[in-house]
């Protein structure tokens, strides 16, 4: 989808001419483009923060156990996407809300708008929220792998299901009082527990997005036939744009090419015309004008 939108707007950049669409109310219509780019920039940032906590997992995932700044760093991400999040969300909400209210007094061009763009930037919400919880299902997976790793060495192997019920209790002390008399070493004892804390906070996060996932991804869902009609609708307009941007070229070289072929019929029939009338002041004064225009040095 984004694709496509950039591939049309790079198109109508070209273009000479801008195409305007009348609307009802212009100043309510800017005020509303106002909320989209706001929301547009709130998805963005929380897209490059995802990014960010990426590398972040993996780095906490390539050492034993984690530094305290590499801890603080993930904590100042996750919270500020918790809180673009949360205001992405109720502002996609309000416009929702403004829609369902206005849809039965009209329907009209500025209608069409505002339900096209907010169907488009709830489905780019819901796909960099769902890229942020993939990745910490995915950080949360490797975070046990490595407890599950570190119990087989000490001979306790333990199952998904036995591990999650260690794992659901949340207390650090309770979880490593199950395994602390199995005679691991501090080193290994260490990272389980740094493990376990990963988890637990990874756990909180989940959950306070969880509610708000949910909400905008059941919005989306219900939006799905918008979403798929403007991803149609670009890829129609795309097309035509393309066509008639040829269309336009060819009619520009046949245009030239009919302001050179005129003139030069015109120069050559005056020329015969010439050439075959008798000699005369006029008839003699159009000779010389002839042989100035065709570049000729006798006639």
């Amino acid at each position: 989808m984004k694709d496509r939108l950039e591939q049309l707007k790079a198109t109508c950049d070209h273009d000479d001419e801008d195409v305007e669409i009348a609307v009802d109310n212009p100043a309510f219509m800017d005020e509303f483009f106002g909320q989209i780019e706001d929301i547009k920039i709130s998805i963005d940032k929380i897209d490059e923060n995802v990014a960010e906590v990426k590398k972040l997992y993996s780095v906490i995932l390539s050492a034993p156990t984690s530094d305290q700044k590499t801890q603080d760093d993930l904590e100042a991400l996750t919270n500020d996407i918790k809180k673009m999040a949360n205001n992405a969300r109720n502002k996609l909400k309000t416009i929702e809300r403004n829609l369902e209210a206005d849809e039965e007094q009209r329907v009209s061009a500025d209608m069409r708008i505002r339900k096209s763009q907010h169907a488009v930037l709830s489905r780019k919400f819901v796909d960099v929220m769902t890229k942020y919880n993939e990745a910490q299902v995915d950080f949360r997976e490797k975070s046990k792998g490595r407890i599950q790793r570190q119990l087989e060495i000490t001979g306790k192997a333990t199952t998904d299901e036995e591990l999650e019920e260690m794992l659901e209790g949340g207390n650090a002390a309770v979880f490593t009082a199950g395994i602390v008399d199995l005679g691991i070493s501090k080193q290994a004892l260490n990272e389980i527990e740094s493990r376990h804390k990963d988890i637990v906070r990874l756990e909180g996060s989940i959950k306070e997005l969880h509610d708000m996932f949910v909400d905008i991804a059941m919005l989306v869902e219900s939006q799905g036939d918008i979403v798929d009609n403007i991803e149609v609708n670009v890829s129609k307009a795309v097309d035509h744009v393309a066509v008639a941007k040829a269309e336009t070229k060819k009619a520009v070289r046949y245009q030239s090419k009919a302001r050179k072929i005129v003139p030069a019929a015109v120069v050559v029939l005056l020329y015969f015309s010439v050439r075959n009338a008798p000699t005369g002041g006029a008839n003699l004064k159009l000779h010389c004008i002839v042989k100035r225009v065709l570049g000729l040095q006798s006639l």
